[in-house]
């Protein structure tokens, strides 16, 4: 009788434990995220993003490789010029050319406003990452996003010197340097408004 029970215990423990599964995995749907098609401002963003051959982060375990394989390095919580924000829903990550870039317009930024910090709100993301932002707010990316290539970076346009206050006249000086870098080729950035920050995607020149 004892076996008999145990048997069922194990049984239903089982299938409770699949469709627990089951629900946790089905924040995203591959296949349907990739139906997602980017806007025409957004387009050369991805491609440059996938210039970098490094596949679409899904998991943490997909991070975790490539920083194994050297491909992904750590970006400091502060650097000349910037700060990083406490992250929630993205990795302080980046490829080599993206962390460089980072750093050289924050050295940049720095020069020319004579010692200010502008403030990093959102690096790399996984698939995961975003079904959690999602939750949070409706405004994250459905589709695939260049932050999934670790190789994109959010700059807000509302803190420097880790103040939250609109700052019209550092603001300007940000994307000063942000256009010197998009002239260059080196990056593309949008205007985020409803997140109020730059979305930055670094190029692989």
């Amino acid at each position: 009788m004892k076996k008999l029970l145990y048997f069922f215990l194990f049984l239903f423990g089982h299938v409770f434990y699949s469709q627990s599964s089951k629900k946790s995995s089905s924040c995203y749907d591959l296949k349907e995220v990739l139906k997602v098609q980017p806007t025409f401002l957004y387009q050369p963003h991805l491609d440059a993003s996938r210039s970098f051959n490094i596949k679409i982060l899904e998991t943490t375990a997909h991070v975790q490789r490539y920083i194994n394989k050297g491909k992904f390095h750590t970006v400091k919580k502060s650097g000349k010029g910037y700060r990083v924000q406490k992250l929630d829903y993205s990795r302080a990550y980046l490829v080599s050319k993206a962390k460089i870039t980072l750093e050289n317009i924050g050295a940049r930024f720095s020069k020319e406003t004579k010692g200010q910090t502008f403030t990093v709100s959102s690096l790399t993301r996984t698939l995961e990452d975003q079904c959690r932002l999602r939750k949070v707010n409706s405004n994250a990316s459905l589709g695939i996003s260049s932050h999934n290539y670790g190789n994109s970076f959010d700059i807000s346009y509302v803190r420097f010197n880790n103040v939250l206050r609109t700052n019209p006249k550092l603001e300007a000086a940000l994307e000063k340097v942000l256009r010197h870098y998009a002239n260059l080729g080196r990056i593309y950035y949008i205007k985020e408004k409803q997140q109020s920050c730059f979305h930055i995607t670094v190029r692989n020149y």
